[in-house]
């Protein structure tokens, strides 16, 4: 398409030619094993963006090359042996049989790591200074140690070309080993690996000198780089260019890939990964700075979502490859889609960040809205049309498991019909769209609506199903999606049924006004309650956000949290942690609030003009139990047939009636994520 035209440009990296400008930057995955193998659901990940049409893959964030970097605990790829050789062969092959390109990021973590896991290895740093965000304490590396790791990253390399792959990118990012060198905010040392700028370039030198003499001339060896730190005392912008240049001007580099912001405290570590509340593209100048100062290409990765920015970043020049990775965690046939001119088809990344936050707690990568991505082994990215029988399928509710469910069926061939009783599709992410900071979250149900529309799904809105509706329509299928409903009736204390309390949902959704002086208690500490404080506190209201677990947001990840805590800080937002909500009742024209210390029992109470409760939800089950009895499976879903992405036995078993099925928060309440995989892991092969 001449309107992506830029996008499609060749380019070499050094004599390696890359088919297109998408690139899918180094992350962890969390899909290796324990000891740091790569496995089939790994490839498979891959795989998919090169039949998508990516250009480069770069996997393995973070993958190591020393046994003292520990890996195990969020299974980095490990390359401190020749095991991993024949592993990187599958990778390979998987990859160039689709015409696409793989390298993988190698490192050593130094400090920035865990030492209470695996081989309870002794950390690593210039100077011993301990990093914050891992809370890591580490040792002064000695000389010897220096040599050795030097050597490492070598053989590492060396490995990763046995294997067939097209290139190693050095991460000299995140305060790894390398930039620890780099920076005076941790080197403190006064020998030949510290001091003068020649000097903390030393270790970095030495890595890329082993690294070329191991795999030669033609092999690609590129590095990751920050352009800022974003810290007073670390290194700027003007400090990186200079070191680009050195680096640069060795002739030992083929490419730079360029982020904005260390990440060694949790404030600047949201920098790294922009979610939703960040604007597009918040630190391409930085990449395009680096870019002035070097003769060989440079690749930028951060909330970079769709092809116009991605062609807009190109044609302006700013960098050389655009990388796309979340945007291809959530729809990795992204290129296929823009060739193919279905650019409203593209599931696009919302900045969630569900994926990256899961990593930083050891959990495999998942993409919130696609619960295929990863998932490749049992879930299809593409639904194929049934063979079998046509089925009339009604589905009851168009929060994320319904409109997945219908989305899913009608890719099956189905005639689908999705009953709302609101005015639009989308349920909870709709309410939470309202909230500061998450407005981007309603693409989830823009992309829906689009699919819904093509695939010619009847969608009725504003219409509450009922029972006798139901049984009128006659369907093969009854899905229900309903949802629930806050679960303020938990502690009758709290005074629900008499209307001294209300939900986030209340607030948020404009049913319920916002008073001068609030107390939010949030029992689940996840987005909700955070957003509703935020929400109230932009609209001008006195804040106190209490909860009886550790801090408020506790359940959110570590990208994410500080974007609140910002904005909630700005606000003057209190926030109160270790207390429960014992009581509210009313005393004139105001609520007391007493709050009880979960450890010491001490009471306290508040005087305020709203008491706004977060305590999740209760599933609305009534419609269930109505049509459970005369269905033919009695509402059950056949769980090992479900775990293993199997079709539902029943589904070839003949009988009359209608089969009965619940998904989402009207089953159980979870997540978006949640929601949608048993959607599609359910209706897949109806």
């Amino acid at each position: 398409m001449a309107q992506f035209d830029a996008l499609f440009q060749p380019l070499n990296i050094n004599k390696l030619t890359i088919r297109n400008r998408i690139v899918s930057t180094a992350h962890a995955e969390v899909y290796a094993t324990d000891d740091g193998m790569t496995t089939e659901r790994y490839i498979k990940y891959y795989e998919e963006k090169a039949k998508g049409g990516i250009g480069l893959a770069i996997c393995g964030g973070s993958s190591v090359v020393s046994i003292d970097s520990p890996q195990g605990w969020w299974k980095s790829v490990n390359l401190t042996t020749d095991n991993i050789i024949p592993h990187f062969q599958n990778l390979a092959d998987a990859m160039h049989k689709h015409g696409a390109k793989i390298m993988i990021q190698i490192t050593h973590m130094g400090r920035r790591s865990r030492w209470d896991g695996g081989n309870w290895s002794t950390l690593l740093s210039p100077s011993g200074i301990r990093e914050p965000v891992h809370r890591a304490t580490c040792k002064t590396i000695e000389i010897e140690e220096i040599e050795r790791i030097i050597n490492d990253f070598a053989k590492a390399a060396a490995r990763a070309k046995a294997g067939g792959l097209d290139g190693v990118e050095l991460s000299a990012v995140h305060q790894h080993l390398i930039d620890q060198f780099w920076s005076p905010r941790v080197n403190k040392r006064d020998d030949q690996w510290g001091g003068s700028f020649e000097n903390r370039m030393r270790f970095g030198l030495e890595v890329l000198k082993a690294v070329r003499a191991e795999v030669g001339d033609d092999f690609v060896v590129g590095m990751r780089i920050c352009g800022d730190e974003f810290h007073p005392d670390g290194l700027s912008h003007e400090d990186m260019k200079q070191i680009a240049t050195y680096y640069n001007d060795t002739g030992l580099v083929d490419f730079f890939s360029v982020v904005g912001s260390g990440c060694d405290t949790h404030n600047s570590l949201a920098n790294v990964i922009p979610n939703m509340s960040y604007p597009p593209e918040p630190f391409l100048h930085l990449a395009a700075g680096i870019k002035e100062v070097v003769n060989v290409p440079v690749m930028h990765a951060q909330n970079i979502k769709d092809p116009n920015q991605a062609q807009r970043i190109l044609e302006s020049g700013y960098v050389d490859f655009v990388g796309m990775t979340r945007a291809h965690i959530a729809d990795p046939h992204l290129i296929t889609k823009i060739k193919l001119n279905q650019i409203d088809q593209i599931r696009q990344c919302v900045g969630a960040n569900y994926c990256i936050d899961r990593q930083y707690q050891g959990l495999d990568v998942l993409c919130l809205q696609n619960a295929a991505t990863s998932r490749e082994v049992s879930m299809p990215h593409q639904i194929s049309p049934t063979t079998g029988v046509i089925r009339q399928i009604i589905i009851v509710g168009a929060g994320p498991a319904g409109m997945e469910a219908a989305r899913v069926c009608a890719e099956r061939g189905h005639k689908v019909t999705l009953i709302e009783k609101g005015a639009e599709i989308g349920g909870q992410i709709t309410i939470a769209a309202k909230a500061p900071q998450r407005d981007q979250i309603a693409g989830i149900t823009r992309w829906f609506n689009l699919e819904l529309a093509r695939l010619g799904v009847d969608i009725k809105l504003n219409t509450e199903a009922n029972e006798s509706m139901l049984r009128e329509m006659a369907a093969d299928v009854i899905i229900l999606a309903v949802g629930g409903e806050p679960f303020l009736q938990q502690n009758p204390k709290w005074g629900a049924d008499e209307g001294l309390v209300v939900s986030s949902w209340d607030v948020l959704s404009g049913k319920v006004k916002p008073e001068a002086n609030v107390l939010v208690y949030d029992t689940i500490c996840e987005f909700s309650g955070l957003s509703v404080a935020d929400f109230l506190a932009q609209s001008g209201s006195l804040v106190e956000i209490v909860t009886d677990d550790i801090k408020p947001g506790t359940g959110i990840g570590g990208t994410t949290f500080p974007t609140y805590y910002r904005s909630l800080y700005d606000k003057e937002v209190v926030m109160t942690s270790d207390f429960l909500l014992e009581q509210v009742y009313r005393e004139g024209e105001q609520l007391i609030a007493v709050l009880e210390n979960e450890y010491t029992g001490v009471k306290e109470e508040r005087v305020v003009d709203q008491v706004v409760v977060e305590n999740g939800v209760r599933p609305a089950e009534t419609l269930y139990w109505q049509l459970k009895q005369d269905s033919r499976n009695h509402g059950q879903i056949d769980i090992d047939a479900l775990y293993q992405g199997l079709p539902q036995p029943i589904l070839s078993e003949t009988g009359s009636g209608y089969l009965l099925y619940r998904l989402g928060d009207c089953s159980a309440p979870r997540n978006i994520h949640a929601a949608i995989y048993d959607a599609l892991r359910l209706c897949k092969d109806f």
